[in-house]
């Protein structure tokens, strides 16, 4: 039955088939043709995996980050960012950098960080001399840190289908988002200084003040979120919730920028998104039924145990299978497909699920900046007005410095798991 699995997942992916149809599909063949069991197990196997409490978080932060970038957020970001890092050397893509670490807090999503952040910057950094690649180039590497900044959609996914626990997931995707906002703008430091980007006047302690005012309230969404969380007043699902709310408040009666008409926009596109992800979450479910009905975790996890039981070695090994796998799907598709197989390979290691959880979203994101089906860089393209291939190029830098952090937290899991344990005993 494994063969089969498999054999026509690829060839439904191969023929144009989207991936979440394609898990359905290939579930179904499997069972046909090698299995007894009736039809409907598929049906409660795919009702099952959506039936949970904690994955009504995703379609509500969902939402969340829709209204905040709707609602006039991206802007005041940007000009609290100018205040602290447009003065240096490449300064407009520091500011971007930064900008999208302070939005990544809010959207929990690595496209959608890049679109609201690359719309309000891309513009000034061509109008400052910065070349078009590598204004894109820096938007679409920056926009990576919306998936491991908390909260994260990806962490809720994987904490869903692992059971690790969400709020420690939040807490373990502080300090390396907080590293990989240091690693990029290092490279915006070095571009700069070679290609001669200066940077802006320095800013006035009347003006950053006034922008910190100005974005304060928007800053406060993942403070409450992360605060409810940790102090017991809130489940994450719950979180989500009082961020909706939370969001409406702001963008409608305080911003004054959702009207009626752009609050239908974003409740249809968010019903869109969340769709998609709870069909594929439904489908993958099925799928990883009959992979754990056929044991392939456990041969797996025996494989790769007879190479190494080193839990630094091991790791090396699933990032370096992730990275090729972030490279062909998207980072939902990868973690319900993924985190199946490998979670039981780390368990038997002995290595943290947490510190794993982090480590996974960290690796898939970087194939949010790889081609063929990087969507950062298909965002980035489109705002920068410059073609895939130029664009793959100029991101080489960022990647580079993305794997590094990747390679530094497999060495140093404490960077992960310091906040997790002295904040949760």
């Amino acid at each position: 039955m494994g063969t089969t699995l498999f054999l026509s997942f690829f060839i439904f992916v191969l023929v144009g088939v989207p991936i979440a149809v394609a898990l359905g599909l290939s579930s179904l063949v499997a069972l046909v043709m090698h299995s007894h069991v009736p039809l409907m197990v598929l049906v409660q196997k795919a009702y099952g995996g959506v039936d949970s409490f904690t994955l009504m978080a995703i379609p509500f932060f969902i939402l969340a980050g829709n209204i905040m970038s709707s609602g006039g957020v991206s802007s005041r970001l940007v000009n609290l960012a100018n205040c602290f890092f447009g003065r240096f050397p490449g300064g407009l893509a520091h500011v971007a950098t930064a900008a999208c670490t302070f939005f990544g807090a809010i959207s929990g999503s690595a496209p959608a960080t890049t679109a609201a952040i690359g719309s309000v910057m891309v513009g000034p950094m061509r109008e400052k001399g910065y070349s078009r690649v590598f204004s894109a180039a820096c938007v679409a590497a920056s926009g990576t840190i919306g998936l491991l900044i908390p909260p994260s959609i990806t962490m809720v996914l994987y904490g869903v289908i692992t059971g690790a626990s969400v709020g420690k997931l939040f807490l373990g995707g502080v300090l390396p988002g907080l590293l990989m906002c240091s690693a990029l703008m290092s490279v915006n430091y070095v571009v700069a200084k070679r290609h001669g980007y200066g940077g802006g006047d320095k800013v006035g302690l009347g003006q950053t003040m006034k922008a910190i005012k100005d974005a304060s309230l928007a800053l406060l969404m993942p403070l409450i979120i992360l605060g409810g969380i940790y102090g017991g007043v809130f489940t994450p699902t719950e979180a989500a919730v009082v961020a909706v709310v939370y969001g409406l408040i702001i963008g409608r009666y305080v911003y004054k920028q959702l009207d009626n008409k752009r609050l239908y926009e974003v409740v249809l596109s968010t019903a869109k998104s969340a769709a998609v992800i709870m069909f594929l979450v439904a489908t993958a479910h099925c799928f990883s039924y009959l992979m754990a009905s056929e044991q392939i975790p456990q041969a797996l996890t025996n494989s790769m145990l007879s190479v190494s039981t080193n839990p630094s070695i091991l790791l090396f090994m699933i990032c370096a299978s992730l990275l090729v796998v972030g490279t062909f799907l998207d980072n939902a598709v990868a973690v319900v497909l993924m985190a199946p197989i490998f979670h039981p390979v780390i368990m038997s290691a002995g290595i943290d699920p947490v510190y794993f959880g982090v480590l996974l979203v960290l690796t898939l994101s970087i194939g949010q900046v790889t081609p063929p089906v990087g969507l950062c860089l298909f965002v980035a393209c489109d705002l920068g007005k410059v073609s895939i291939e130029k664009l793959s190029m100029g991101v080489l830098p960022y990647l580079l410095i993305l794997v590094l952090v990747m390679v530094v937290l497999i060495l140093c899991p404490d960077i992960v798991l310091f906040i997790p344990n002295h904040m949760m005993q």
